[in-house]
């Protein structure tokens, strides 16, 4: 059993890509008594018998779905987290578990330098944790946004609203949603890919695959396209830090 053990919260995580950063950076800093791990949990329920169960574990991420749900498990949250209301990274001292929230600094740092001036109006879809994140840091750029859900509450759009002046209205169009992620790449949310122009940023949170199809419907328009590779990256190097602080 490894002495510093960290690991991921999720459900049906197989695929996740935090093990095998870390792993790879454990492996490059020599660091040899060190270990990351999926911790697959089919309900959050099982949290509490999980901590008691690994007391070495000296960190947590959190992924889809339990951001949000985590949150009466902590002792504390900083103030980051609890604006947005979702937590990806958990701080372990002396059993006390502290929420944070590094999605921000990830998503911030990687769409920041593909912004233009034109880009002042955004589509948030989905409505879930890593959304919380996302206009989070439109709120904090003066971004005006709004969310498109499948079951829209008040002053969210459904995907019924979406006509020809609100796709080219909004030049930010980001998917927090899990459709096309592998194996199911050939779905895509349902947005009118047709007006969409060289005027466009799409910005899918999703890395795998690498270019989905959301985001080659966007390309095929001219649209600049991001996928979710450096968010990932940056908010592993932010819980990377807040772990060793």
């Amino acid at each position: 059993m490894k002495k510093n053990r960290f690991g991921l919260i999720g459900k049906n995580i197989s695929y996740s890509f935090s093990r095998g950063y870390f792993a790879e950076k454990f492996e490059k800093l020599n660091l040899e008594n060190y270990s990351y791990e999926n911790f697959d949990l089919q309900s959050i329920q099982e949290f509490s018998a999980l901590f008691e169960n690994n007391s070495e574990v000296k960190g947590f991420n959190v992924t889809i779905p339990y951001k949000q749900e985590i949150i009466p498990y902590l002792n504390n949250i900083n103030d980051t987290a609890l604006q947005i209301g979702a937590v990806n990274t958990i701080k372990i001292t002396n059993k006390n578990l502290i929420g944070y929230n590094t999605d921000v600094i990830g998503f911030q740092k990687s769409i920041q330098p593909q912004l233009k001036s034109h880009h002042k109006s955004a589509l948030i879809l989905g409505t879930g944790g890593a959304s919380k994140a996302v206009a989070h840091v439109f709120k904090s750029l003066g971004i005006n946004f709004q969310f498109v859900s499948r079951r829209p509450k008040k002053d969210q759009l459904s995907y019924d609203d979406l006509d020809k002046e609100i796709i080219q209205n909004n030049t930010l169009i980001v998917n927090c949603t899990p459709l096309g992620t592998h194996p199911d790449i050939e779905k895509k949310p349902a947005i009118l890919y047709q007006y969409l122009s060289e005027d466009h940023l799409l910005y899918d949170l999703i890395y795998n695959p690498e270019k989905t199809a959301f985001l080659k419907a966007g390309e095929d328009k001219g649209a600049t396209i991001i996928n979710g590779l450096k968010m990932l990256e940056l908010q592993a190097e932010a819980s990377w830090e807040i772990w060793n602080s």
